[in-house]
């Protein structure tokens, strides 16, 4: 499926060339997932028996939690990202371990794609939504498509994020295709969540990142975790 031409598209797939995809796809063989992300993957499964489960990664990267819950007995999964180089080596990594003809790849923006995108058990967005404007049409279309649990993973709301941000923004303004860095309010995230009946679960600070994980709302009393745990 082609990416669309828009300025958004653009962006990502300049950003997030080939090099860029094998440097993370080496960084990952060598050193695993990164913290805020093997965080996502623990909560996901104290929240959820990934055995035989179905998989929605949006914005997946070189397909780290694929690779990782796979190996924990999922049994499909659906990989979309707007960048082609990540698709590609998120396809090789998988071919490598030997369960590439159980993901579908989709190439394009979720958001546009998504009438198209099945639900699935686990839908995750790891360092999605930072580059994303539309943050209330991404999270909301992929709450929606969550039957048993939502992860993301995105910067944390803090002046100094938000100083940070300022600064990575300015340099973007040079560029033929600025790929722009927010920094969105979880309050907002939740919001967005609670929308579509998805309570948070799962809160934990991990750096410069934090990690929400939310469930249908009838299932988060048995899931409430109480404070917040810097990492």
């Amino acid at each position: 499926m082609k990416c669309c031409t828009a300025p958004g598209c653009r962006a990502f797939e300049s950003a997030f060339d080939a090099a860029y995809a094998e440097k993370d796809l080496v960084a990952y063989r060598k050193n695993g997932p990164t913290k805020p992300t093997r965080l996502l993957l623990q909560a996901i499964q104290s929240h959820v028996d990934v055995r035989g489960a179905t998989l929605l990664d949006i914005g997946g990267g070189v397909g780290v939690i694929q690779h990782e819950l796979f190996a924990a007995g999922l049994g499909q999964a659906v990989d979309v990202d707007a960048a082609s180089a990540f698709l590609a080596a998120a396809r090789r990594e998988a071919e490598r371990r030997g369960f590439a003809d159980r993901v579908i790849y989709l190439h394009g923006d979720f958001v546009a794609l998504a009438e198209a995108v099945a639900p699935a058990d686990v839908v995750t967005l790891d360092r999605v939504i930072c580059c994303y404007a539309d943050m209330p049409g991404l999270v909301g279309a992929a709450a929606v498509r969550a039957r048993r649990v939502l992860g993301l993973v995105f910067p944390r709301d803090t002046w100094w994020m938000r100083i940070g941000a300022w600064i990575v923004n300015l340099f973007e303004r040079f560029q033929p295709d600025p790929l722009w860095f927010h920094v969105h309010a979880a309050e907002a995230v939740d919001a967005v969540a609670a929308q579509h009946s998805l309570a948070l679960s799962f809160h934990r600070n991990a750096g410069l990142w934090q990690v929400r994980l939310y469930v249908p709302d009838r299932h988060a009393d048995a899931f409430v975790q109480a404070g917040v745990e810097e990492m």
